[in-house]
């Protein structure tokens, strides 16, 4: 809201400003030509080298602000996911809540685990075999 405040009020000073200029030239007898332009106008490739520079440093810096926010929020729900885990626990052990016992590791993952040992010891097996 105060963006678009200062927005207002700079963009009005502008427009006072050009009145203002006008307003002047009027009162001293004389005007712009009118196929004169009131100010140089740059060429079109320091504009767009200019355009090009300014829009690298936005991107940059929109690049850094959204990664420093993301970093925030992260560490913000970190915080909170610890500081309701510690309430969590300091409930059950007010109200005499057994703690949960370690489960059993699924079954599936035991035998996919023991296959990758097996695989690099026969992998192992065979380097030294080769000498490599």
């Amino acid at each position: 809201m105060n963006f678009f405040i200062v927005l207002f009020f700079v963009s009005l000073a502008g427009i006072i400003f050009m009145v203002v200029r006008k307003i002047r030239l009027l009162a001293n007898g004389s005007s712009l030509p009118l196929d004169q332009a009131p100010f140089e106008v740059p060429r079109f490739e320091e504009v767009h080298g200019t355009a090009t520079r300014l829009m690298k440093r936005l991107g940059y810096f929109i690049l850094v602000e959204i990664i420093r926010a993301y970093v925030r929020v992260v560490q913000f729900f970190k915080n909170k996911y610890l500081q309701i885990q510690t309430k969590m626990e300091e409930r059950r052990a007010r109200h005499g809540a057994v703690p949960a016992l370690p489960k059993e590791p699924n079954r599936f993952l035991k035998v996919m685990a023991e296959y990758k040992r097996k695989i690099g010891r026969i992998k192992k097996e065979v380097k030294e075999e080769e000498n490599l």
